[in-house]
């Protein structure tokens, strides 16, 4: 199953690798792949600083953690995403988060299903019935079903 993992799951994953999320990218390669935007790692970049604050891991300790992850998913660069896929993104997340298009139209793209830890953007997609989008729990509970068959 192709899964889309936004950028409030990587921090999560950073901030506590030993946890739910962090045993999900590791641990459930056979029943999930996981692929993100490449505006994702930009995103990490930019909130580098915090992300050791919070952590309180030195650069070297977080650089490891966040090169273990990036081997765990699959970037695609948005600009393969063809214009109207963008552009019917735009319309679903524009009263929720535009700045989460790009996680949408991936999703659309790949014909996946978005992973976030984003209450907004997961409460907002599916108030409009966009039914490709999981949290923690939901996918958690779908790898749980996966490994005991």
């Amino acid at each position: 199953m192709k899964i889309v993992v936004d950028t409030n799951i990587i921090f999560s994953a950073l901030l506590n690798s030993d946890g739910i999320i962090g045993d999900l990218i590791f641990n459930s390669s056979k029943h999930f792949e996981f692929y993100s935007c490449s505006y994702m790692r930009f995103e990490i970049q930019k909130h580098w600083e915090k992300l050791k604050k919070i952590s309180k891991l030195s650069d070297d300790q977080l650089e490891v953690s966040y090169l273990q992850i990036l081997t765990k998913i699959k970037f695609i660069n948005e600009e393969i995403i063809p214009i109207e896929i963008w552009l019917s993104s735009e319309k679903i997340t524009k009263d929720i988060d535009i700045d989460d298009t790009d996680f949408v139209a991936l999703t659309r793209f790949l014909k996946a299903t978005l992973w976030t830890g984003d209450k907004v953007l997961y409460n907002g997609l599916k108030e409009i019935s966009f039914k490709k989008v999981l949290n923690t729990s939901d996918l958690l509970e779908l790898s749980n079903i996966k490994r005991s068959k």
